[in-house]
């Protein structure tokens, strides 16, 4: 499910923006008029410049049964009996390639013991595998028309109607997900905060690229320090436009997430988190000068920030660690402050 490309520098920005406690952009929302709505159970780093690419190492087989697609036929039927059309403002691009949601679960690594979330289940194409593979499935889907049409369709597939963003998530120990693009932001941000052994997700391409940049690229941002202080993120596979329909304007990858200890300690969390927000929001400035126009609301002492061998060089040149470096530095001395 896709976000149209005009849209992917806008998203880009509210990287920077989002804090992790709501909604990001016009179309998180739309969604989240939907009322939440829970429905029980029936019975009770590789990358690469240029592009993404798969070691040969890292490629993994299909089952011989599945099929390589839905026909594209059979998805506007499916549509159409429901009385839904395929929404570009909310990132409806449906998977029809069956493939592509069995490696999804091989990526995720899915036992018969776990509990998956899935958020944006659309027509079941993966949640169909996920209820054969997983012992309880969670789908959260915004759609009230196509959450009652999975409704019942699995004994251990529960479907929450609401916005993934804002409705409360149950314990999980995985999640796969085909998300909406729309809203890939908020949730991945929301992800990391959660406990969880491993996820694999859909993303747009330059988002997935985003997730696993290095320092000194256009594509290293805010999104990227979070993920690499919580997770290891690498890239599993890039899908095509043709495994969905309609076919979106952009190729989509598969990322691979995995919780991890903080690589580096900072003697303050809070201060770090809200240091990186505030240098990400004016990436392009140089570190002194924003800091000193953010010094008051981050409580730095006064002309700290234009002394810091750092000032002259800006956010998206700087590792992880050499911002954690920097918040130690300029960190003032609070009480109680949560060291990591």
């Amino acid at each position: 499910m896709l976000l149209p490309r005009g849209q992917a520098e806008e998203e880009r920005e509210q990287d920077e923006e989002y804090d992790g406690h709501g909604p990001a952009g016009d179309a998180a929302e739309e969604v989240s008029s939907f009322e939440e709505d829970r429905v029980e159970p029936v019975h009770d780093r590789t990358y690469r410049p240029g592009g993404l690419r798969v070691p040969a190492a890292g490629r993994l087989s299909t089952p011989p049964h599945v099929p390589a697609a839905v026909d594209a036929r059979e998805i506007q039927a499916r549509l159409k009996a429901v009385g839904v059309r395929p929404s570009r403002g909310l990132g409806q691009n449906f998977l029809i390639d069956d493939r592509v949601a069995a490696r999804q679960l091989e990526h995720a690594g899915v036992r018969a013991t776990d509990t998956v979330l899935e958020v944006g289940p659309g027509l079941g194409i993966l949640t169909e595998h996920l209820a054969g593979a997983a012992r309880h499935v969670v789908a959260v889907e915004a759609d009230r028309r196509l959450a009652a049409a999975l409704e019942g369709r699995w004994p251990n597939v529960e479907v929450i109607r609401g916005d993934a963003v804002r409705v409360p998530w149950p314990p999980f120990d995985r999640m796969v997900a085909n998300l909406p693009f729309s809203i890939s932001s908020p949730i991945t941000f929301r992800l990391l905060e959660h406990p969880f052994r491993r996820a694999s997700l859909m993303f747009q391409r330059e988002f997935a690229e985003r997730l696993t940049a290095t320092a000194g690229t256009k594509d290293y941002s805010r999104l990227t320090v979070s993920a690499y202080c919580r997770s290891t993120c690498r890239l599993a596979e890039d899908v095509p436009p043709s495994a969905f329909w309609p076919p979106p304007r952009v190729h989509s990858a598969v990322v691979v997430l995995e919780p991890r200890p903080r690589p580096f300690a900072v003697r303050d969390e809070a201060f770090f988190e809200a240091m990186v927000r505030a240098l990400f929001t004016h990436r392009r400035k140089m570190i002194g000068t924003t800091l000193q126009r953010a010094g008051k609301a981050l409580g730095l002492r006064p002309g700290s920030a234009g002394e810091d061998p750092f000032a002259k060089r800006r956010v998206g040149e700087l590792k992880p660690e050499q911002l954690g470096e920097l918040a130690d530095r300029l960190c003032p001395d609070r009480p109680g402050a949560a060291k990591s």
